[in-house]
């Protein structure tokens, strides 16, 4: 039921948005980011739930925890990544966004440098 509300404070903010582009432009950006940052606050709720599945895993399977808090800064990196970059994009500065997301994805590969490397090297224990 949650994902109806969100998506109904999403199109309503859209419309008011849209209906504010036409007459203030410059009220319309801060509608489209209140929006935002009120669907994110939502979304927080759904972390400790998150937090709980990713613990679980941590116990019943032998995976260090360096790997686990790995994991929570990609997706992080990911959603405030993309939040930032809509919001930049609505604003009217696409190539603002465009770079935020290519600082994220760039951000992403390093940190699952390590993790590839451990791959790796469980791979070659294998083979030889």
């Amino acid at each position: 039921m949650d994902i109806v509300k969100i998506s109904l404070l999403g199109v309503c903010g859209m419309m008011l948005g849209f209906l504010l582009k036409s007459t203030r432009p410059e009220y319309a950006c801060f509608i489209t980011l209140g929006i935002g940052l009120i669907i994110l606050g939502l979304a927080v709720g759904k972390l400790a739930y998150l937090f709980e599945a990713l613990e679980k895993i941590r116990k019943s399977l032998p995976v260090e925890s360096g790997y686990i808090a790995t994991l929570i800064k990609m997706i992080g990196i990911t959603y405030i990544g993309q939040f930032s970059s809509g919001i930049c994009k609505d604003a009217g500065y696409p190539a603002t966004g465009a770079q935020i997301e290519l600082f994220c994805k760039l951000s992403i590969m390093v940190l699952s440098m390590p993790v590839l490397v451990a791959l790796l090297e469980t791979i070659q224990e294998f083979l030889a």
